[in-house]
């Protein structure tokens, strides 16, 4: 096993703000400090729909992602500016709903959960299909693509080798002798040992609780059998980095979280939404752990740098 401790990104997930605080904050920062107050990056024009504004949430990610929606709709001939690091989900679909903004790259799973927060649908067929009908008016999807970012039960190869672990329902037969290394929160979350007893009748031995969603303080435990099972998302580099193991959750105990842009219909031209969905068919969760390496490993390149060499490498830009 490599020995390598790679630095993760803040997640997507922990939309922790309260609507009504993270909005005031948000919309009543003054000058510079408002992400909405004006757009950090303009492109070439060409577009004859009007030009859209692509924001993102305050994490590499999604500020990867938006630069290659941005880069893929300046490449069909669409005007675009940027508006990077807006805040939580509360913050930003209130700008996609408000005008602020035009368009987010955002989660399935996530995102259903938001407008629904009783919603079931665990597949990414199901959750596909449910979230159009909970948006609100005037906000629509595009395609999903096959790119995911979502919780993972993670061990380490030896781990994996010792117990003969390539499932949760492989871990259910040993879970009362290990340790899960999760958020405080993981222990009352539905999909976290609500949904593990539920689904796989899976009961860890215990908890030790991490802040750093998945982070280096985590991924050292896991690496030094301080526990035996992390809570990592898929995409978060050290997984392959340090020879991880995720295990396969065939019950869809954790929700589908594909990446697909959310949108305001008021300027979404059916070129802008082809190119959009151009890249939503090729991008890959690979994709997403080799950006995010790019970004938030040694390298430290900048968000619309990373995404630049994608659009290139794909044949988007040419």
């Amino acid at each position: 096993m490599k020995n390598t401790v790679r630095t993760t990104i803040t997640r997507r997930g922990l939309a922790g703000l309260a609507a009504g605080v993270g909005l005031a904050v948000a919309l009543t920062a003054c000058g510079g400090s408002n992400p909405l107050a004006t757009p950090s990056t303009s492109a070439a024009s060409g577009g004859t729909g009007g030009s859209l504004v692509v924001g993102s949430a305050d994490f590499p990610e999604s500020q990867i992602i938006a630069e290659i929606y941005a880069g893929a709709l300046n490449a069909a001939g669409v005007t675009t500016t940027t508006k990077p690091n807006i805040g939580s989900r509360e913050i930003y679909v209130k700008a996609v709903q408000d005008g602020s903004v035009d368009l987010v790259p955002d989660y399935t799973g996530n995102l259903l959960s938001y407008f629904d927060a009783a919603a079931t649908e665990v597949s990414a067929d199901d959750v596909y299909k449910a979230l159009p009908g909970k948006l609100p008016d005037g906000l629509a999807v595009l395609e999903a693509s096959k790119a995911e970012d979502k919780d993972a039960m993670v061990v380490t190869k030896a781990t994996a080798e010792k117990y003969q672990l390539k499932s949760i329902e492989d871990l259910a037969k040993v879970c009362k002798d290990l340790t899960m290394g999760a958020p405080a929160t993981f222990e009352t979350r539905p999909y976290g040992f609500p949904g593990l007893k539920a689904n796989y009748n899976c009961e860890m031995k215990g908890l030790k609780p991490f802040s750093d969603g998945g982070g280096n303080l985590t991924l050292q435990a896991l690496l030094t059998d301080d526990v035996q099972v992390a809570d990592i998302y898929t995409t978060t580099p050290s997984i392959a980095d340090n020879d991880l193991v995720v295990l396969a959750d065939p019950k869809n105990n954790f929700k589908a979280q594909q990446v697909l842009p959310l949108y305001n219909k008021a300027k979404m031209t059916d070129k802008a939404k082809e190119a959009l969905n151009g890249v939503s068919r090729i991008l890959t969760t690979d994709d997403l752990i080799n950006l995010n390496r790019a970004v938030s490993g040694s390298q430290k390149q900048n968000p619309k740098d990373a995404a630049a060499s994608w659009l290139k490498d794909k044949g988007i830009v040419k």
